[in-house]
């Protein structure tokens, strides 16, 4: 079964529509009421609905999908601003918050009529009907942890709601401390863990499994455990300071919620690692059709058919470039000269991110002397460096494709819009899936998408164990930890990259929670999740909840040395193919390039300024107006209320 084919072919009635808010539902076809739910095949399809949640190469900003999701992060940038990064530009909506509970009201409507049916022995149960339950459950706490991290407190909601019952539905809305939401999501992913098959005996490769719930679950308790740990003491933990729900009533420990959850976390990532071994290969993970052979790394894998015609056009967007012939001389002194430009589809890799990478004998680039080759040039830059960093950005001389029997080979990144040439934003080209094959650009192909891999268990115990006990010395730490840095190829010993690191000498905003700066060890666990999820669209997550944007402040996304040594060779190149080029700033603001050099919105603010508001996203205006205690009401009156640093308002900012 195929998961991709599942999206298109299943039927759409089954789901509900997805309106502004979960009150505000029309009723769900009849097709899934009365004698649907009773037999095994009927759960399947609904079920297969539900994979559309997961992640896709459509996902994401532009040709190369998913691998651009990042692009709401530090470690990459198109040239336009990301208006969360930036003072007064996100406003609060006047509907569609809570959009994502339609997602929710269908998982609850499967979960309601499976049980109901099982009960009255309309629905036999079987393993299959139990996995199908398991998964819907999954599906649930997916939703949820979406949820959770835009808004924080949540209603629970665990039954569909009757449109006609309007006391109840505002009862409902009322929303639950995120500590108790977090819970309530574990508790979802422990009936999945219960009822899914293991990955050893699941239907095939692409339906879900018992070790991604487990590995979901030690996502989403190590999520909420550093919220907890690194928010505390502001109005977005629970019964913190300004907390705008009922703090008389909350009385919870939140340093006993917060080992909790690092206990959760630990045990359930452990549990996958353990049974788990890593592929050896990197970069093969996302350079393969098939990842079949795989299944000891990647727990659950999107499979793409050139003949179904469900492809993807990663591979061909990667493969992007312009040609230009210019002749120099006369006669038989008359020589052609073909210039490559590689255009990254107006994204590209940080400074930020590249400079955080390790050599690879595992010495950070400002304490490994001679054997760092500096930044000059592409080449110099990926010189001795962690290879999962090699094998993800594009430098001169990687083959692009072979035409008319002649390797074209990547010469100059396109920071140019001229003669049909699409530009990268940094130079740093994101080559991740980039394969050595002959797709020509634009060109569809059925690149595999690895959904959930053991790799992150790995890095999600490392970084809850140390966070829980203080220590390194623990066997399965130290195990994950050695393996991770085996696999990269990167000089195994951890310890001796923290004795060299100097948090004065990184760039990294992860050196920070809020404004203090965290210690080497911790700074360096979080160095190797970035290195590992390179383009993966983890990064944005990982910023918030460890509180690390709060010193993005006049914060200049930056690219590669362009002002140091590169800009005359590809100003001659631009000039010899009669190429207009203006660098987006000046040598004397920044060696680097700055991709938002010339935004008027970030020179206006001096570079990117956080604000803190922006942690959790707004409740839109309709959410107040349907949670009155009288229909209609004036929404000061709402049981709902709004998360800190956000008016109520529609159409309005962040209170300053």
């Amino acid at each position: 079964m195929k998961l991709k084919y599942i999206f298109l072919f299943s039927a759409t009635l089954l789901m509900g529509a997805s309106c502004s808010d979960f009150l505000d539902k029309a009723p769900i076809s009849d097709n899934v009421d009365g004698n649907f739910f009773t037999a095994e095949n009927q759960l399947e399809p609904y079920c297969n609905n539900m994979y559309g949640l997961l992640p896709d190469h459509g996902t994401g900003t532009g040709t190369f999908g998913y691998f651009t999701t990042d692009n709401n992060s530090d470690n990459m940038t198109t040239v336009n601003q990301v208006d969360n990064f930036l003072p007064q530009r996100v406003q609060v909506p006047s509907s569609g918050s809570y959009g994502g509970f339609a997602n929710i009201r269908n998982c609850n409507l499967f979960l309601e009529r499976t049980e109901e049916n099982i009960k009255n022995g309309t629905l036999t149960s079987s393993d299959n009907v139990m996995h199908y339950i398991g998964e819907m459950y999954f599906f649930r706490a997916y939703a949820y942890f979406n949820l959770l991290k835009a808004y924080g407190d949540l209603p629970i909601l665990t039954e569909v709601l009757n449109d006609g019952d309007y006391a109840a539905n505002v009862e409902a809305n009322k929303r639950k401390p995120r500590n108790e939401v977090a819970r309530f999501i574990l508790s979802d992913l422990d009936n999945a863990i219960e009822r899914l098959y293991p990955k050893t005996e699941a239907f095939t490769a692409h339906r879900l499994n018992r070790e991604c719930a487990l590995l979901f679950k030690s996502r989403v308790a190590l999520y909420e455990a550093t919220w907890e740990k690194y928010h505390a003491g502001t109005a977005r933990v629970p019964g913190g300071p300004g907390w705008p729900g009922d703090a008389a009533s909350f009385h919870t420990d939140m340093n006993k919620e917060i080992e909790f959850f690092l206990d959760e976390a630990i045990k359930s990532a452990k549990e996958v690692g353990l049974a788990s071994s890593l592929v050896q290969d990197y970069a093969s993970l996302y350079n393969q059709t098939d990842l079949s052979g795989e299944r000891n790394e990647v727990l659950l894998w999107r499979m793409y058919s050139e003949d179904a015609k469900v492809q993807n056009q990663v591979v061909g967007a990667t493969h992007g470039y312009g040609a230009i012939d210019v002749t120099t001389g006369t006669g038989d002194d008359a020589r052609i000269d073909t210039y490559i430009f590689v255009h990254g589809d107006n994204t590209g890799f940080t400074r930020s991110l590249v400079d955080s990478y390790l050599m690879d004998n595992g010495l950070p680039i400002y304490a490994a002397g001679n054997y760092y080759q500096g930044d000059k040039s592409l080449e110099s830059t990926m010189k001795n460096r962690d290879p999962r960093l090699v094998s993800s950005v594009a430098k001169p001389g990687d083959k692009l494709i072979t035409s008319n029997g002649k390797d074209i080979m990547y010469q100059y990144p396109g920071l140019i819009a001229a003669s049909g040439i699409r530009v990268t934003s940094t130079g740093y080209i994101p080559r991740k899936g980039w394969m050595d094959n002959d797709v020509t650009y634009n060109s569809a192909y059925p690149l595999a998408l690895p959904i959930f891999r053991a790799a992150e268990a790995y890095l999600n115990y490392i970084e809850a164990y140390y966070l829980r006990y203080n220590t390194l010395e623990d066997e399965t730490l130290n195990k994950f930890w050695t393996e991770l840095r085996t696999r990269a190829g990167v000089d195994a010993d951890y310890k001796k990259t923290i004795e060299a690191t100097d948090l004065t000498k990184e760039i990294d905003l992860a050196r920070y929670s809020g404004t203090e700066l965290v210690d080497k060890t911790l700074y360096n666990i979080r160095r190797e999740r970035r290195s590992e999820f390179i383009a993966e669209g983890m990064r944005k997550d990982d910023l918030y909840r460890w509180r690390a944007l709060d010193m993005m402040q006049n914060y200049w996304m930056e690219g590669m040395n362009y002002w140091e040594e590169f800009h005359t060779k590809f100003e001659d190149a631009c000039t010899a193919c009669k190429l207009d080029y203006t660098a987006p700033n000046e040598a004397s603001v920044s060696k680097y390039l700055r991709p938002q050099g010339k935004n008027e919105l970030v020179k206006k603010y001096n570079g990117y300024c956080f604000e803190q508001a922006n942690y959790l996203s707004p409740l839109s205006y309709d959410v107040f107006r349907m949670s009155t205690p009288e229909e209609g009401g004036d929404v000061s009156t709402s049981v709902v209320y709004q998360n800190p640093g956000w008016p109520v308002k529609a159409g309005s900012f962040a209170n300053q």
